[in-house]
């Protein structure tokens, strides 16, 4: 089994991979937030510090790509290969607004002779590897069959699937039927993306799925790091772990930022997620929300550590509501 780590913008960013690598190092392949391509034709600074090789030692990383113009997918793409980059990820799944109202991410997806066309294009590159993360439709889930015999044209890396339309969000229940059809369907090498928060997910999935030989995970891994080493050898983290590497994590975005106020508003977004392990987290979460500087949210951070405990097989949803 192969387990990917998928890209969340303003999350899993170089700062977050190398951390992860540090204190927990089973990941297969980490996908980076994607980039966006613009008419410029070059990386924001933000994009290329984040593939830089230097800021990446020891990882397997594919950049992902979010477009609709085949051109700036190209271009990208061979800044990326100068980078030492051999995979590229396409973006099809992004569900946010903004994006599907320019028919990029999973707004693409309502596009499909648009797509085609785009997909020929970029397919003429036949030195680097090319895999796409999709959603399975727009607005309905028969959608996908439309678009699975677009993605049989062509010599996928692999497709990864998460299978909710693009009006779900993160909503509703990953569509089992679909990915099972997908299974049959595809002509490349398929990747379950979807709802794994726990290591009893996992093993449903496997029980059902049993073909499956590679995942990614997001939300799971965020909320609870040490989710991989549960899945693998029913391990629970301990705090003083978990502690050491939040504190990697914070250090290291006060060294990249010079600055504690971009490093909290980081940190926040990942408490975002990372709360709903803790016992009685309500009131804690309040606390470093609220914090305004580097000394209110260490001392928040730590009064959670101190006084409550992290749940045993805790998972994003099944502490949240």
């Amino acid at each position: 089994m192969k387990y990917y780590l998928a890209p969340m913008e303003g999350i899993t960013g170089y700062v977050y991979r190398n951390s992860y690598k540090k204190f927990f190092n089973n990941i297969d392949k980490y996908f980076t937030p994607f980039i966006v391509t613009n008419k410029s034709r070059s990386l924001k600074s933000k994009e290329l510090r984040d593939v830089l090789p230097e800021n990446n030692k020891g990882m397997n990383v594919v950049p992902q790509i979010l477009t609709n113009d085949s051109e700036g997918f190209i271009i990208t793409s061979r800044k990326l290969q100068q980078l030492g980059y051999n995979e590229v990820n396409l973006n099809l799944g992004c569900p946010a607004g903004t994006v599907v109202s320019k028919n990029k991410g999973s707004g693409f997806l309502a596009k499909r002779e648009e797509l085609d066309i785009f997909l020929d294009e970029i397919f003429k590159i036949d030195d680097m590897k090319i895999s796409i993360k999709t959603r399975i439709g727009k607005d309905n889930p028969e959608e996908f069959y439309e678009l699975i015999k677009i993605y049989n044209k062509y010599p996928l890396e692999e497709l990864i699937i998460h299978p909710r339309i693009q009006k779900d969000f993160y909503g509703n229940k990953p569509n089992l039927q679909v990915f099972k059809d997908a299974l049959s369907l595809s002509i490349n090498p398929v990747c379950y993306n979807g709802d794994i928060f726990t290591s009893d997910d996992y093993n449903k999935l496997m029980k059902t799925f049993s073909k499956v030989k590679t995942v990614m995970l997001g939300r799971g891994i965020i909320a609870n790091p040490n989710l991989m080493n549960d899945i693998e050898n029913n391990t629970n983290i301990d705090k003083k772990t978990l502690k050491d590497f939040h504190d990697e994590i914070l250090y290291k975005y006060i060294e990249v930022f010079d600055e504690e106020r971009n490093a909290i508003f980081r940190m926040k977004e990942l408490w975002g997620y990372m709360i709903y392990i803790f016992s009685d987290n309500k009131k804690y979460a309040k606390k470093i929300k609220k914090s305004q500087n580097l000394n209110e949210y260490n001392e928040a951070v730590l009064s959670l550590f101190t006084e409550q405990e992290i749940i045993e097989k805790a998972g994003l949803f099944n502490n949240k509501y």
